[in-house]
């Protein structure tokens, strides 16, 4: 796991420098407009609520316009990720927007530790976050560690079904991958990461591990967690079957073919019992 957690984390702090500068990541217009929101945030403002005066906390928070968004509906937010060149892109965006937004380095699997049991009313987690993580079990402990009484996971997250698909086939939906968590990780070596830009990366080796929402659920309520809304959706923010998808006005791709066939994402809400 450590040798996974070093490669990965590699490719990231490589990454962050290019996600800053690409259009995709939109950062000239948070800091040219204090209202704007990122498209990920924006999608789930229905289901968000008023979260103004709750403390909260993004895991997995890469370059922050997340946890930027999610601090302009007011909510005091903190930050967590292991990648130090990601934080180092989310200080300079929350500092050139004027919020004050703490960001700490670490692992997902120590941020109880780190940042305090019972200390947040709101725990978010973005889209492409979880198949990163080999243990849902682990992250499902600290989520509900992080928690007050009362307090709520917010999650959306590409659908485990969608993960188990073969990306470089675009003539039909093809199973290559495993649904249920497993030990030995998909190991990938890409070149590339998913924005536009010209620079290709040196640590091109990435782990990742799939968990099924039966695994995800299942985790939460053995570590006190009420399930309290999961809706699945058929649209997600990037195009995750090149040549089988549309890109609506919405920012979400979509499958051009009978989207019903396929949940592409799902939101999840917990709240801690207590």
């Amino acid at each position: 796991m450590d040798d996974s957690f070093a490669l990965n984390k590699a490719n990231w702090n490589e990454r962050a420098a290019l996600h800053a500068a690409s259009p995709d990541y939109q950062i000239q217009l948070f800091i040219a407009s204090p209202a704007h929101l990122s498209e990920v945030v924006r999608f789930d403002l229905p289901r968000l609520g008023d979260i103004r005066g709750l403390r909260g906390v993004h895991l997995q928070c890469h370059i922050g316009t997340d946890t930027l968004s999610l601090a302009r509906l007011g909510a005091q937010m903190s930050g967590l990720d292991f990648s130090s060149a990601s934080l180092e892109q989310a200080h300079k965006l929350a500092s050139a927007c004027g919020e004050h937004i703490t960001f700490v380095e670490a692992s997902v699997y120590d941020a109880a530790k780190v940042l305090g049991t019972q200390s947040f009313d709101l725990v978010y987690t973005g889209i492409g976050a979880l198949n990163w993580l080999p243990q849902i079990n682990d992250w499902a402990r600290n989520v509900a560690a992080l928690l007050k009484p009362g307090g709520r996971l917010f999650l959306r997250e590409a659908h485990p079904v969608l993960m188990t698909l073969d990306e470089d086939c675009q003539h039909a939906l093809q199973i290559t991958q495993p649904y249920f968590e497993h030990s030995e990780p998909m190991v990938w070596d890409d070149e590339n990461t998913y924005v536009v830009t010209d620079t290709t990366l040196k640590a091109t080796i990435t782990h990742e591990w799939n968990h099924g929402l039966g695994e995800i659920i299942t985790a939460l309520l053995h570590y006190g967690m009420r399930l309290t809304a999961l809706e699945e959706h058929t649209s997600l923010p990037w195009e995750a079957l090149p040549g089988q998808m549309s890109l609506g006005e919405d920012g979400e791709w979509r499958l051009d073919n009978q989207p019903e066939r396929l949940p592409l994402s799902y939101t999840l809400q917990a709240v801690k019992v207590g």
